[in-house]
């Protein structure tokens, strides 16, 4: 087990296409070209200790603050890393992280693995993960708001749809490796399309926004917002269903917010 976990978990160097200046959604908000690089926070290059993962986090100022998202969407390459764990960690007493039950179905539907995004996880399985890497990196992660991620949902400009996101038109009824679409003006990739991704409303309960590879062009919007159904664990053979898993979601994923900057002087962080 752990030599596959060890396979999957290998990096995957992924090209970022360049594309033709066409056109921009409308409903998208714009970033602000006045903003000064001296001044403006930095990205920041996170290890993962014990693993070969780092992760680059992007500055959002948001309600005069400013927070670390995630330049992609989580993929299986740290997620399998959270579900199935490594000699280093326990997994039972009271220093073990809570894992997901391991799927019983190839969760990734044959989509794709190495740089695809994870899949199919429950809002509990990726609240989890953010307590993993909090306590793997012993900095706090979480799910973003939804006031945060549509913040981070600006558009590039005069840069077309398809050149910028994954969708019902272009996808061909499949995820595809992260990164690979032009970022937005805040350097994240695939806040729309791809897959939809966990956030908190503000009632603490859980939604997924942005679409994802199945969701028509005209309604992939940075307002688009869907909610946990039964129908997404329809299939699921367990009795009571399981917690963790989405047997009838392979469009629902995450990325993670940083809580706070990291010091610099942690030898496993440092900005770039």
């Amino acid at each position: 087990m752990h030599a596959w976990v060890n396979q999957v978990s290998r990096r995957t160097q992924l090209s970022i296409s360049t594309a033709a200046v066409l056109s921009v959604l409308p409903s998208c908000a714009t970033l602000d070209d006045t903003v000064d690089p001296a001044t403006h926070p930095q990205p920041i290059v996170l290890d993962v200790p014990g693993t070969v993962h780092q992760l680059r986090m992007m500055p959002i100022k948001h309600d005069g603050r400013t927070v670390w998202i995630s330049e992609t969407e989580m993929t299986w390459d740290l997620y399998d890393l959270f579900v199935y764990g490594d000699e280093d960690e326990p997994m039972d007493g009271t220093d073990a992280i809570t894992r997901p039950t391991q799927p019983y179905i190839a969760m990734d539907r044959g989509f794709g693995r190495t740089g695809y995004p994870a899949i199919s996880m429950s809002f509990k399985a990726a609240e989890q993960f953010c307590n993993w890497m909090s306590k793997r990196t012993g900095r706090t992660f979480r799910l973003p708001t939804v006031a945060e991620w549509r913040a981070a949902c600006v558009c590039p400009r005069d840069v077309p749809l398809d050149d910028r996101a994954w969708h019902a038109e272009n996808a061909n009824r499949t995820t595809h490796p992260v990164g690979t679409k032009q970022p937005n003006s805040h350097g994240l990739h695939d806040m729309l399309g791809n897959v939809a991704e966990w956030c908190v409303n503000e009632h603490g309960n859980g939604v997924v926004l942005g679409g994802s590879f199945r969701t028509p062009p005209n309604d992939l919007t940075c307002e688009h917002e869907q909610h946990a159904s039964p129908a997404w664990n329809a299939s699921d053979p367990q009795f009571p269903p399981s917690e963790w898993w989405l047997a009838d979601a392979p469009f629902v994923g995450f990325r993670v917010v940083l809580e706070t900057e990291p010091k610099k002087t942690n030898r496993n962080t440092r900005t770039q």
